[in-house]
């Protein structure tokens, strides 16, 4: 079988579907793999990362052409599907309940399409949740960018000139992102505080070292455990017991809650 990775189009996007290292892992396992050109470069991956491990690099269109797989991470647009032929099989990110009219139009060419941001988040299927994982990473990026962005550092530090407070970070949302963001702001030094509409999350940010701040969330039930839609209300009374924390000091602030 052969499987073809793309290179992503989507502006601002760095990724790669497959890394050389897991290449390898899959020809090993009897695939042939074929790459576009400059499919990792946004990733630090030449193209001879890929050949040195026995990928195939190729052109866009040769990769649609010769694939039966096609990898991406962002879905597959309307160009690419000019491309796509009868039978083939697509993965990568669709969000289906947000875009019907690109999976009716990928019905219509007559091809598979696994969306892996629907797959199942249970024990049996941990290796492929990439939902769980890449919001990981964006809870640890978002905090390292905040630190980046702050006008001071983040620890307590005691110097000869005069002692520097911590920084106090504050995080909407403790879901993998928002527990990712808690734990990577505290090996940092800083005083982490986190809300969130889900009651059931105090026990897990406190036992990162946060601080929960509670707000009334009668009538805000979670759906089997995934935090729903806040309504106005919720919002407004979210907004005062976050000010109480920001107007008295300049902080750090993560909003991770609707990560999708």
């Amino acid at each position: 079988m052969k499987i073809g990775i793309l290179k992503e189009t989507l502006d601002g996007e760095r990724r790669v579907a497959i890394t050389p290292n897991i290449a390898k892992q899959l020809i090993a396992s009897g695939f042939e793999l074929l790459a576009e050109e400059g499919a990792g470069e946004y990733s630090s991956f030449l193209d001879s990362d890929y050949k040195n491990v026995g990928v195939a690099v190729e052109k866009r269109a040769v990769i649609f052409h010769e694939a039966e797989v096609l990898l991406k991470i962002n879905p597959f647009d309307e160009e690419d599907l000019k491309l796509v032929d009868e039978g083939q099989v697509l993965i990568s990110k669709l969000y289906h309940k947000s875009n019907p009219e690109l999976i009716k139009a990928i019905a219509n060419k007559g091809v598979t399409a696994f969306s892996m941001d629907a797959i199942p988040r249970i024990s049996r299927a941990q290796d492929m949740d990439v939902l769980s994982s890449q919001n990981n990473l964006a809870g640890y990026k978002a905090v390292i960018l905040g630190a980046f962005e702050m006008t001071k550092i983040f620890p307590l530090m005691m110097t000869s000139a005069g002692t520097i407070a911590p920084s106090r970070v504050l995080i909407y949302g403790i879901g993998v992102a928002g527990l990712q963001a808690i734990a990577t702001a505290k090996r940092l030094g800083a005083i982490v505080e986190a809300t969130d509409i889900r009651s059931e999350t105090k026990e897990q940010a406190e036992s990162l070292g946060a601080k929960f701040i509670s707000v009334d969330n009668t009538g805000e039930e979670s759906e089997g455990g995934y935090a729903k839609e806040a309504s106005a209300d919720y919002q407004k009374r979210q907004k005062r017991g976050g000010k109480q924390i920001i107007v008295p000091s300049r902080l750090g602030y993560y909003h991770g809650q609707y990560t999708r």
